[in-house]
């Protein structure tokens, strides 16, 4: 039923959260695991324009990397086929090209679970992504402590 399964992740625990569901729905499936991360360097400039773009964008391609080698790991430890990417974009944009041209699925994503303005104001790239996507997504909510 599945064959390719796209964890987008930003190494946060909504995302970790997301990928134990993906990994259990990998094992049952023998699907692969795809970790993608997303370096939105657009609002570099406009929210940080005394900073040198070249060493954000290095840092969050540094973070992604991490974000994305923790997801493999993961699934290596479940025994689940993985594979992972860090790419540059808009993140609902960007995992929206990777779904269509990757073949995928199912997405299994995280959310923050934000609410009222915090929502309003930050967004949800798992709102737009759900609203514009043609394969099923699973969304599991961080768990809040």
């Amino acid at each position: 039923m599945y064959d390719d399964i796209l964890v987008p992740t930003d190494g946060s625990d909504a995302a970790l959260a997301a990928l134990d569901h993906a990994l259990s729905i990998a094992d049952r499936f023998d699907a692969t695991v795809h970790a993608l991360y997303v370096v939105e360097t657009d609002p570099i400039g406009h929210s940080a324009p005394a900073l040198d773009r070249d060493s954000v964008r290095e840092a969050l391609q540094d973070e992604g990397e991490r974000a994305v080698a923790a997801v493999e790991e993961r699934s290596a430890e479940r025994g689940v086929a993985s594979t992972g990417d860090v790419i540059e974009g808009v993140p609902e944009t960007a995992i929206l090209d990777y779904v269509d041209e990757g073949g995928i699925d199912l997405i299994a994503m995280g959310t923050h679970g934000r609410d009222g303005l915090d929502r309003y104001l930050v967004g949800s790239v798992t709102e737009r992504v759900i609203r514009r996507t043609h394969v099923p997504v699973v969304v599991v909510r961080e768990e809040v402590t």
